[in-house]
């Protein structure tokens, strides 16, 4: 494996790699996050009740439409011909999260990885901004490569990075069961507020 950077000349200059000389070969890369948002979130979500729409329909359009777009984004990236893009999403209902899954395939002489990376991160972007009109409160954690084919090597991400994003998880799952908790007390408390309105009438 070639460690060293390829973005720069001989001189330092920041340039686009050429890969005119690469063989075309089938390329995947498949990218992964979260999103935690609350129960009341993703209860919206789950019962289509955000006012701004189907809000994992309109996440699924925008990280399709990021990932044709990398290129503009990402300033070395080249301008490809991708084959096939997909979102998907994993629920959990336990800590109130949407796990988001981008995979893009490509004929090519250059990979896939950025498309998917940022995919996926468009992605769960668009869900905070549809859900954030009723939590902000949101956490986008764990955007990852999962693994990549195609070219020169294969990738499979490494077992200290899972369990790396286990522990952020794990920590972030504490965090957002706090959070239940004090939403739903908060919702059993009386209300104050109305209370010494009522005495002062």
């Amino acid at each position: 494996m070639n460690n060293e950077f390829t973005h720069f000349d001989s001189k330092g200059n920041a340039i686009m790699v050429d890969v005119s000389e690469k063989e075309v070969t089938s390329r995947v890369a498949i990218a992964r996050g979260t999103i935690y948002l609350g129960e009341i979130a993703l209860e919206g979500v789950m019962q289509e009740k955000i006012k701004k729409g189907d809000v994992l329909g309109v996440a699924r359009v925008a990280g399709i439409m990021a990932v044709k777009n990398t290129a503009s984004l990402i300033p070395m990236c080249h301008t490809l011909q991708i084959t096939g893009a997909s979102i998907d999403f994993e629920i959990n209902r336990e800590n109130y999260s949407i796990t988001t899954y981008c995979t893009v395939k490509l004929n090519g002489q250059t990979g896939v990885e950025m498309e998917a990376l940022t995919g996926v991160s468009v992605a769960l972007l668009t869900i905070y901004d549809m859900c954030k009109a009723i939590t902000k409160d949101m956490i986008i954690s764990g955007i990852a490569l999962v693994e990549k084919s195609g070219g020169k090597s294969d990738y499979v991400g490494k077992e200290v990075a899972k369990s790396i994003r286990e522990e952020i998880r794990e920590e972030i799952e504490m965090e957002m069961k706090k959070e239940a908790k004090m939403l739903e007390a908060k919702k059993k408390a009386p209300d104050i507020k109305g209370i010494f309105q009522g005495e002062s009438k």
